[in-house]
């Protein structure tokens, strides 16, 4: 099955998302999306999978215009995807949120036996230590990733879109992704795989298409006569900008957070580490690992039911969010940035200020705009937050601006630990870069942070120790050396070998 996009345009209040773009998908390849934040990849395929009508030009399947008044048109017609923004039902199990649209039924009613051995072969294809019973709203969030993609491949999609699949799985979880979109591939799947990690789509795509501000710069451009560099420049207009992450001073006297044997209502178990001022102290593990959850921890949001958790030297009890800002001023910027880091339908000043009401509050407890807008003028400035005005709603920027904010409000309340979860989920090359010197840059400004990623050059490029976690435990400490090389062989050794033990 093919699909050929021609001369798609479409327009949003005060936006041009998609500017007479037209290029053709081939059943059996793996055609890559790329493109900055805003470029207009996520529009174009809620186009595609009927979410969105365009304003101009057609879709044709096989040859055959075709016009989708819905995301079930789409799927009728054997188009399949996963969005960036999750379609789960968190209180339903994996099996069913899997077989959603097809569930089994015995005598009128839902066939609960049936379902978890119809779903379990395609989780399995994925990551077979996922329960299919299990309850969706207990995941980790790159576990309902994987769910989401196991409920894509159960309906026997002919073209199946994936819009950012791995952004929040490691490596490891990518490449077991890979096999699977190879295999469906050979069986003659049209896929577009939308991602901004150069890594990825050099090892899975076939041919690649670039958008840069909604209009094609890039089409169908075979993998093999691509470099990386020509790749980033048709992306950006420009030659790619490493990282300048610079020298820093960690004050290896000051422990600002630490854990002594520490077990959690997670599950965790002896878990015990020390995070420097100054310093950036890395987690990392596989998909179930427990790092979000540890976190998750720290700040109150699961009991620690024994060892010790000491905030610069004093034995503490965090009982909430609240608390660990306003008494210990630990900020967090969760992995989550639309369920929990942000309040998509406020603006981007209310978005920034809300960690500080109480500071720039004035006699009667009202806040001033002019009080806020004070407040949060310099952040948006150092930050390069692209907004229309301060009174734009969150959701509706861009991916990377939507993480600047929510950085931003934690650098506002003056945190002196930031604990980040997956910094740069979703985000583009050049706002990757601009994240990465932030984060390094608050640390010369002695902010100590407790660095969560799946991303094992992010990891690397950021870090000074990694811990190593496996099974809600930490298995090994890495000293980074910044070589991507022999650091990523060292950790996969700390994990591998904890396989083998098992």
């Amino acid at each position: 099955m093919d699909l050929a996009i021609d001369s798609v345009g479409k327009t949003f209040p005060s936006v041009r998302a998609l500017d007479d773009v037209s290029f053709a998908i081939k059943g059996g390849e793996i055609h890559a999306l790329m493109g900055e934040n805003g470029a207009g990849k996520s529009t174009l395929i809620k186009i595609i999978t009927g979410l969105h009508r365009p304003d101009s030009g057609r879709l044709l399947l096989d040859g055959r215009p075709i016009d989708f008044a819905s995301p079930r048109d789409a799927l009728a017609a054997g188009i399949g995807a996963v969005h960036q923004e999750r379609n789960l039902v968190p209180r339903f199990s994996v099996g069913e949120n899997i077989l959603l649209e097809h569930p089994p039924t015995r005598y009128g009613l839902i066939d609960a036996p049936e379902i978890e051995r119809r779903a379990r072969p395609f989780l399995d294809m994925l990551d077979a230590k996922i329960d299919v019973r299990a309850e969706v709203g207990t995941l980790s969030v790159a576990q309902m990733q994987i769910v989401e993609i196991a409920k894509a491949l159960s309906l026997d999609t002919r073209i199946l879109l994936l819009d950012e699949p791995t952004a929040s799985v490691t490596d490891h979880e990518a490449a077991a992704l890979f096999v699977v979109l190879r295999r469906l591939r050979d069986r003659g799947v049209a896929i577009v795989f939308v991602s901004h990690k150069l890594e990825e789509v050099f090892a899975i795509a076939d041919r690649v298409t670039v958008l840069r501000d909604g209009k094609v710069a890039g089409r169908g451009e075979p993998i093999g006569s691509l470099t990386r560099g020509r790749l980033v420049s048709l992306m950006i207009g420009r030659d790619e900008r490493v990282a300048a992450i610079g020298e820093r001073r960690i004050d290896f006297s000051r422990i600002e957070l630490e854990l002594k044997s520490v077990d959690t209502s997670f599950g965790h178990r002896d878990v015990s580490f020390a995070l420097h001022r100054g310093e950036i102290l890395g987690l990392y593990g596989l998909v179930g690992a427990g790092r979000s959850e540890l976190a998750h921890a720290i700040l109150g949001m699961g009991a620690i039911e024994g060892g010790e958790l000491l905030v610069r030297g004093a034995p503490v009890k965090i009982r909430d969010m609240h608390e660990a800002l306003e008494k210990f001023r630990i900020g967090y910027v969760s992995e989550d940035r639309k369920e929990e880091g942000l309040i998509l339908s406020h603006s981007v000043r209310t978005n920034i200020a809300v960690t500080i009401w109480r500071r720039i509050a004035g006699a009667l407890g009202l806040i001033a705009p002019r009080a806020e807008t004070a407040a949060v003028m310099p952040l948006i400035e150092r930050l390069a937050v692209r907004a229309s005005s301060l009174d734009q709603a969150v959701r509706t920027l861009s991916g990377g601006n939507q993480q600047k904010v929510s950085i931003a409000k934690w650098l506002a309340a003056a945190t002196d630990i930031l604990i980040i979860d997956e910094p740069t989920v979703g985000i583009d090359i050049k706002t990757k870069v601009q994240l990465h010197e932030l984060i390094a840059e608050i640390t010369r400004e002695g902010i100590s942070v407790l660095l969560i990623s799946s991303d094992m050059a992010e990891m690397i490029t950021l870090a000074d120790r990694i811990l190593v976690m496996h099974g809600f435990r930490i298995v090994g400490a890495v000293d980074n050396d910044h070589n991507y090389d022999t650091t990523s062989k060292a950790i996969m050794t700390r994990i591998h070998s904890v396989d083998m033990a098992e």
